[in-house]
C-alpha cells in the first residue's frame, strides 16, 4: 500500500502581514486551516509542519500535525525556494527511515481548500502516467486582452492584434493556485511543475486566494465566511 505525507512549509518569519501562517484567521490561527484540510481528506499517514519558529510549532502540534524538527537558519530566508524546503523535510524523514510514495506540499495559506480537491488530485496522479498534480484556476479575465503601462506612463498591449476579438473567441488561461502540489516520489520529471508531466485540478475561482497583502487577507475572509455561511444555510434546508 502506498504511502503518502503532507507537508506543510511555514516559516515564522513575514514581512507584508506580520506572523500571517498563525495569524488569527476568522477564530483560528491561519496554518490550523492546512492541517485541518489534510485531516479530513483521510490521504496522509503523516502530517508535518516545516518551520523555524517555536510558536508555528506548538499551534501545529496542538492541532494534530507533527514537527519533527525546526528548520536550520540557512533554509529559513526570504529567498530560500519552497523545493529546498521540500528536501530537507524528505531527507530528514528518510534518515530516520520513513520513506513515502506519495508527497503533497500544502500551504500554510489555504484556509479556503476543499478536502475533496486534494482527494481528486490524489486519485488523478496515481491512476496517471503524470508525476504531478496541482491546484490551478481560471484567469477572470482574458489576457490576450491585458496591457502594461510603460516607462512614458502610456498603455501598451502585449498582444494587440487581439484588441478586437471577442473575449469569447480567446482561449482560457489558468494560473497556479497556490494551494496544493503533488508528486509522485518514486518518480521524476525534468519538466517544470506547469508543464506535460504535470494534471491541472482546477478549483473555482471563488474557492482561490493569494494571501500576500492585508488587502488580500480581508479578501479572504469575505470569501471565507460567505462559503460556510452558504454551507449552513444548504444544512438547515430540510
Amino acid at each position: 500500500m502506498s504511502k503518502l505525507i503532507a507537508i506543510i512549509p511555514a516559516r515564522g518569519g513575514s514581512i507584508r502581514i506580520a506572523n500571517k501562517n498563525i495569524k488569527s484567521f476568522v477564530g483560528l490561527p491561519l496554518i490550523v486551516y492546512s492541517i485541518r484540510v489534510a485531516q479530513e481528506s483521510k490521504l496522509f499517514n503523516k502530517i508535518i509542519v516545516s518551520t523555524d519558529d517555536n510558536e508555528i510549532k506548538k499551534i501545529a502540534l496542538e492541532y494534530g500535525a507533527e514537527v519533527p524538527f525546526l528548520r536550520p537558519p540557512e533554509l529559513s530566508g526570504d529567498y530560500v525556494g519552497t523545493g529546498e524546503v521540500i528536501q530537507h523535510a524528505l531527507e530528514f524523514l528518510k534518515n530516520s527511515g520513513e520513506e513515502f510514495d506519495y508527497l503533497c506540499t500544502l500551504y500554510a495559506t489555504a484556509p479556503l481548500l476543499d478536502s475533496k480537491y486534494l482527494i481528486a488530485g490524489y486519485e488523478k496522479l496515481k491512476k496517471s502516467s503524470a508525476v504531478n498534480a496541482f491546484s490551478c484556476t481560471s484567469m477572470p479575465f482574458p489576457i490576450q486582452r491585458t496591457f502594461k503601462i510603460n516607462e512614458n506612463d502610456r498603455c501598451e498591449m502585449f498582444t494587440p492584434e487581439h484588441y478586437l476579438t471577442r473575449s469569447q473567441d480567446l482561449e482560457v488561461a489558468y494560473q497556479d493556485a497556490g494551494q496544493f502540489y503533488w508528486s509522485k516520489l518514486n518518480e521524476t520529471s525534468s519538466e517544470i511543475m506547469f508543464g506535460k508531466d504535470s494534471i491541472p485540478i482546477i478549483l473555482p475561482r471563488h474557492l482561490v486566494c493569494d494571501i500576500d497583502t492585508p488587502d488580500d487577507w480581508i479578501r479572504a475572509q469575505y470569501l471565507y465566511k460567505a462559503i460556510n455561511y452558504e454551507k449552513q444555510d444548504k444544512n438547515n434546508v430540510k
